[in-house]
């Protein structure tokens, strides 16, 4: 199943004019991030180094400053916690701009956004970005889904999806009962804001297809 995905996603390199751009979208720990990177590399081995690039919305995430300064930094990652009017700038900009674009990406060591992580060139075919809410139907994120040429739709079980939340908390420095208590709180509650969205995406994409991207 993997390599028919990577064939698609070759497929929407090659065939889109001027590039393409497809859209991973999903709860919370499905594994979008881990696909993503995936198309993009087996694009770049068959189309050459600069030919896909990945742009994550994790990138547009407010500060921990900003959220503080709103009072949203306990459900950071909820819809009103990015900066939806940046990342749609960004979408429409690389459908025309023929220069280098840079784009952010989140360190997960800092919890913050960094800025210029990622770059696309101008010889770039293949844009693969993925976030929660990229088929979201409220005001702004509805206006994603038209910058897209396809949506995909990462399903996972949410047992799995959970545990490897945990694990991510964890992984950042925060003990056990930190971790369970924040997907608790704020994972999870995201995690049900997108499972309805599903309907809007153009494929389905089951964990179980990409086990060994772990």
């Amino acid at each position: 199943m993997l390599e028919k995905l990577a064939d698609d996603a070759r497929a929407m390199a090659v065939t889109a004019a001027p590039r393409a751009f497809l859209g991973i979208t999903g709860p919370p720990g499905a594994g979008k991030s881990a696909l993503a990177r995936y198309l993009v590399e087996e694009v770049r081995r068959d189309l050459g180094a600069d030919s896909a690039a990945y742009l994550p919305m994790d990138g547009f995430h407010l500060s921990n400053a900003q959220l503080d300064r709103i009072g949203r930094r306990h459900r950071k990652g909820a819809p009103d916690t990015f900066d939806v009017r940046g990342y749609l700038a960004l979408l429409r900009r690389l459908h025309t701009d023929e220069s280098p674009v840079y784009a952010p990406g989140f360190d997960r060591a800092l919890e913050e956004p960094v800025a210029a992580r990622h770059v696309v060139e101008s010889s770039v075919r293949l844009v693969v970005t993925e976030g929660n809410y990229l088929a979201d139907d409220a005001p702004l994120w509805r206006d994603v889904r038209p910058l897209l040429t396809e949506l995909w739709y990462m399903e996972a079980d949410d047992e799995t999806r959970e545990a490897r939340l945990v694990d991510r908390q964890m992984a950042g420095g925060h003990g056990p009962d930190e971790a369970h208590a924040w997907v608790e709180r704020s994972d999870r509650a995201n995690g049900e804001m997108v499972k309805p969205t599903r309907a809007n995406c153009t494929r389905v994409v089951r964990i179980g297809d990409c086990e060994r991207l772990r």
